[in-house]
């Protein structure tokens, strides 16, 4: 049976893999499960990375899972699954990140087990918040732990760390999935998520970064974080130019999107 620990413990990060170690890592490229996963590997356990890959996650993000894998020296499966066969998830209903997170988990949980894994792991950490992550329900449901969490390893420790033992995730943004960028009750379809990911590249690629296409019908809002929204307003013209045939029309929120941590 597998070791919870918990941050009143006052327990390392070390201490957990020398309890667990054996355990298969839900791996999403970010940057706490890509700390999750060089700690596992650091403190000696026998571990291996699951990266479920479905229309929600752009290419990016994939890229950089692979890549960090092969820095911290891991191995890494890749389970290609097609979420939107799930009517409900596309759908888009309220609880479609707490549906989702149920299906990849699960997904992860079976693969794992036939590989011989017990323990799952994923990269939750301290300073999340339960009531703003409807999918740490399904964490919670799964039996699946969070070492990250349960030794009290916050984001901004996790970041802090990551740049110590050098992974170039450390100042990484933190990223929502393409799905968060279409309304709730919206139906999500492959051709919405291909063009988000197109725009997104496409600004990315202009220098902008941490920036979110939201889409509402067959048009877009972009949002920009504080030094960004001035350079995108002067570089209007040519962001509408290049964006105009992914959507109907492109809008620029004026709001100052909020920097992620």
């Amino acid at each position: 049976m597998p070791v919870f620990l918990y941050a009143g413990d006052n327990l390392e990060l070390s201490d957990f893999f020398n309890r667990e170690t054996k355990a298969a890592i839900a791996f999403s490229g970010g940057v706490d499960s890509a700390y999750l996963l060089y700690a596992a590997k650091k403190y000696g356990a026998e571990v291996c990375a699951y990266y479920v890959k479905t229309q929600f996650q752009p290419e990016f993000e994939y890229i950089d899972a692979v890549k960090l894998a092969e820095t911290v020296g891991a191995d890494m499966k890749t389970i290609r699954l097609d979420i939107l066969k799930n009517r409900i998830i596309a759908q888009n209903p309220e609880n479609r990140c707490y549906l989702c997170k149920k299906t990849i988990l699960s997904t992860i949980t079976e693969q794992a087990a036939a590989d011989g894994f017990k323990l799952i792991a994923e990269g939750t950490n301290a300073s999340d918040d339960a009531g703003d992550r409807p999918g740490m329900a399904a964490v919670k449901e799964l039996s699946v732990v969070s070492p990250l969490r349960e030794c009290g390893l916050t984001k901004a420790d996790v970041r802090r760390l990551s740049k110590e033992a050098g992974l170039f995730t450390w100042n990484k943004p933190s990223y929502s999935c393409l799905a968060t960028r279409i309304m709730n009750g919206e139906q999500i379809t492959g051709d919405k998520l291909r063009r988000i990911e197109a725009a997104e590249c496409v600004l990315s690629e202009m220098g902008f970064s941490d920036l979110r296409v939201r889409l509402h019908g067959e048009n877009a809002v972009l949002q920009f974080t504080d030094g960004d929204i001035e350079k995108a307003f002067s570089k209007r013209r040519d962001i509408f130019a290049l964006l105009s045939e992914y959507f109907g029309s492109v809008a620029i929120d004026l709001k100052e999107r909020e920097r992620s941590e």
